[in-house]
């Protein structure tokens, strides 16, 4: 027993010993190289490495021992890199701080920069934005090229991040290939990301030559990281085209990667899952495809890495679950979507690329409050059943007369509009007038003399009246009924300018374009719906497609505000009118 004390007491005393001489012999090592070979190492060493952060430390310590101030800067910037968010706006500040009087001409552009990159990197989108404003001020102030081009490239990422893809595609384009100032690795990360814009829209050309050369080069050069980060994206390239095997297949060498070691960031990680769930999905493989978005769901609540796609993975896995029968997780999903939009809502203040279009936040929201009373009763109904019948009767009866005066009030909006049809038949408009008493917009009435005044300061009466006649021909041969119709496209197509257009229906239709277009389809939705039986029987999905809209939902939801009732009633009245 005394032998394997001692033993271990020697074995312990011999760790302690080996550890004290690295550590000596480390700081013998930095103390013996210089500035610029320690900045080598610590900008060569993967971030969050001991070893780096060893670097740093005795970096700052040298660079104060010295007072050197221009090296106590760069100090503050390398220990940064290695802190939580808080720590590291420490660091920052206290770089502002002792350079607030620097004559180089990379301050004060460089803090505000490295500010933003700090907040992007942990998902603070309007605050990195502000930062990299700033960042960019200064940076022209001081004629800083390359500072310049970082804070355009990073406002580019968030420009790609709220879906404008052909916005960051330009940016990005430019400093890949027009500036000599990008060194290869920022080139290279550029042409990374200038391919993920190309297939968002949908350039897949352009983009399969950029990630092949990606490949290629990253082989060629044994950067593992950026071969993966290429993969990633071809595996993306091939969900786009609908290879989902050919995705995944890539696409799992990349989980392998990202997933082991540390090797992957937040993004990689995330999209990486994101895509593999996607292609299952695109193979009808619902198991699978849930099993990477349910991976994602617990990244995120790790991490609180939240990007727009994350819209999809939520409404997949309520539908799911939904279809499955399984309420619980249904309500956990419908939960966290709404935690999620919630964030990307308020914070980031942004269009998504794709919102559902069955899962808003007011559906959502009600689903939610339905869901959890159904699970609440199921709990609480031996002990409550006499209070919440009669809780429940009391309502009913409550919702019921509710519903009843909503009904009534929405049948004789739907019958005068059917008379209104009925007494236009033998005019030539193809739509009737809704009278002001229906709850849709008024049509508003410009007068001749404020039209002539609001025109003249612009537009010539020749062009105005020009525009007036094409517009009359739009109307009258239903061109409106056309998908895909724009200010932009309606203004090429009439020959004129979208400025002069959208002028000229605000001053004469007193109403904006997308109002416009919207009552035109509607006004002939009404008459139409009246008068063609046949046209009336179709599925409302067709009927919605045939007025120009791309969902059933948009039309109905458009019917209503146009005309103050449903479209489920008006078509009932018009076959309880013909019956009568």
């Amino acid at each position: 027993m005394m032998k394997i004390k001692s033993l271990l007491l020697f074995l312990i005393i011999g760790v302690v010993f080996y550890h004290a001489q690295t550590l000596n012999i480390r700081k013998n090592s930095l103390e013996e190289r210089t500035y610029e070979e320690l900045e080598k190492e610590f900008y060569n060493s993967p971030a969050g490495e001991i070893n780096s952060k060893s670097i740093a430390d005795y970096y700052l310590k040298k660079a104060k021992s010295e007072k050197n101030t221009t090296q106590i800067a760069e100090g503050y910037v390398m220990l940064h890199f290695a802190e939580d968010l808080p720590n590291a706006l420490k660091y920052l500040d206290s770089l502002q701080y002792i350079t607030k009087n620097s004559k180089e001409n990379i301050y004060p552009a460089r803090i505000y920069l490295l500010r933003g990159n700090l907040y992007s990197k942990n998902d603070n989108l309007q605050s990195a934005f502000n930062n990299y404003i700033l960042g960019l001020k200064y940076a022209k102030e001081k004629g800083n090229k390359r500072q310049i081009a970082m804070a355009h490239i990073s406002i580019a990422h968030l420009n790609n991040y709220i879906g404008k893809h052909a916005e960051t595609a330009k940016v990005l384009r430019h400093y890949a290939y027009d500036t000599d100032y990008m060194n290869e690795d920022e080139k290279n990360s550029l042409k990374l990301n200038l391919a993920d814009a190309y297939i968002e829209i949908n350039k897949m050309d352009s983009a399969y030559v950029l990630i092949k050369d990606g490949l290629l080069d990253s082989k060629k050069n044994k950067d593992v990281y950026r071969y993966h980060q290429n993969l990633g994206l071809l595996g993306y390239y091939h969900l786009h085209s609908r290879n989902y095997q050919k995705a995944i297949d890539g696409l799992l060498e990349c989980e392998k990667y990202f997933f082991t070691n540390h090797n992957g960031s937040k993004r990689n990680q995330n999209y990486t899952l994101l895509y593999l769930g996607k292609s299952y999905a695109g193979l009808q493989e619902k198991e699978k495809a849930v099993g990477f978005f349910r991976k994602i769901d617990s990244l995120v609540l790790k991490t609180n890495y939240i990007y727009p796609e994350l819209r999809d993975v939520y409404t997949y896995l309520i539908d799911y679950y939904k279809e499955n029968g399984d309420k619980e997780k249904q309500l956990y999903y419908v939960d966290r979507f709404l935690k999620v939009d919630q964030v990307l809502d308020m914070q980031f203040r942004y269009i998504s690329r794709e919102l559902p279009r069955r899962y808003d936040t007011p559906e959502l929201q009600q689903e939610k409050e339905s869901i959890t009373n159904e699970l609440t009763k199921r709990k609480s109904l031996f002990y409550i059943v006499l209070s919440l019948l009669l809780i429940s009767h009391l309502l009913f009866i409550n919702v019921y007369f509710k519903y009843k005066k909503s009904e009534k009030n929405y049948k004789k909006i739907a019958q005068d509009l059917i008379q209104s049809v009925n007494e236009n038949k033998g005019e030539k408009n193809r739509g009737p007038e809704i009278k002001n008493e229906i709850s849709a917009a008024p049509v508003q009435t410009v007068s001749t003399e404020n039209v002539e005044d609001k025109i003249s300061r612009t537009i010539s009466e020749d062009i105005a009246q020009t525009i007036l006649k094409e517009l009359e021909i739009f109307e009258n041969n239903d061109q409106f009924l056309n998908k895909g119709i724009t200010l932009g496209s309606l203004a090429k197509k009439i020959k004129t300018n979208s400025k002069y257009l959208s002028e000229i229906i605000n001053t004469y239709k007193g109403k904006n374009f997308a109002t416009y277009l919207n009552d035109l389809r509607i006004d002939y939705a009404i008459s139409r719906l009246a008068n063609d039986k046949k046209f009336r029987s179709y599925k409302i999905p067709f009927i919605a497609e045939e007025l120009g809209y791309n969902n059933e939902q948009a039309f109905t939801l458009a019917f209503k505000k146009r005309t103050g009732t449903p479209l489920s009633i008006y078509l009932k009245e018009i076959e309880n009118m013909s019956l009568n």
